[in-house]
């Protein structure tokens, strides 16, 4: 062969592998985006309120218990799903949500919580379970809706107001004070000091008053001062 027949036969090649490199990558980045739609998909759709009650077991009891409560229908109009309690909105959270439900899949086909009176016996443990996370995580998904930085403290009741300061003072969450939101707990089967250490501050959670709460903390000692000195 010429040189410049060797010289041809270089660039068809060159051009051959070329395009062959160019083909695969953009075959393997279209696969990807499919996939990744894909699991994106099924992330959300698992996520829907349809999902989550489709077995009979969610349906007949924490269903139940939930279209009772503030959290499915209020004034606001506004109605909190399974998925906005319990699935975490960061993506490496909530994937790994999602491998821990395989659990549940599982004790799905144990039959586990399959009758009433299954379901009643380990209420108060599937409870427990939760609240454990909840803590772990400072109420996390509560916090989505509900956060101390955007709480008016005028347009809370007093009790609600004095609880809220207290919380954020010596680091109470959510969960420590707001157990059956959403579901029946049964309390009268925790006794004093189990409910002492589900309820008990951690420190690490305390945070400074945000601006509205320390101005209204400081109107409220300044209108007990006038008070004093008028009497």
């Amino acid at each position: 062969m010429s040189g410049r027949g060797k010289i041809t036969h270089g660039l068809i090649s060159r051009k051959v592998l070329l395009g062959a490199t160019v083909g695969t990558s953009l075959f393997f980045m279209i696969m990807g985006a499919v996939l990744w739609g894909g699991f994106n998909t099924a992330m959300e759709a698992t996520n829907s309120l349809e999902f989550c009650i489709s077995c009979h077991e969610m349906e007949e009891h924490l269903y139940r218990d939930y279209t009772k409560t503030i959290h499915f229908s209020n004034g606001a109009g506004v109605r909190a799903t399974c998925a906005d309690c319990h699935i975490p909105k960061p993506w490496i959270h909530k994937v790994a949500r999602k491998i821990q439900s395989s659990r549940e899949l599982f004790h799905k086909m144990l039959g586990s919580i399959d009758t009433p009176e299954k379901f009643e016996a380990r209420r108060l443990q599937l409870a427990r379970k939760v609240w454990k996370d909840m803590k772990a995580t400072n109420s996390r998904e509560c916090r989505n809706c509900h956060d101390f930085k955007t709480m008016n403290p005028n347009r809370q009741r007093s009790f609600a107001r004095q609880q809220h300061i207290s919380a954020m003072k010596v680091g109470n969450t959510c969960i420590d004070c707001h157990k059956g939101i959403a579901h029946v707990v049964p309390f009268a089967e925790i006794d004093y000091d189990e409910m002492e250490q589900l309820e008990a501050p951690d420190p690490s959670l305390v945070i400074p008053l945000p601006p509205q709460w320390q101005a209204f903390v400081d109107k409220q000692a300044a209108d007990k001062a006038a008070k004093k000195t008028a009497r």
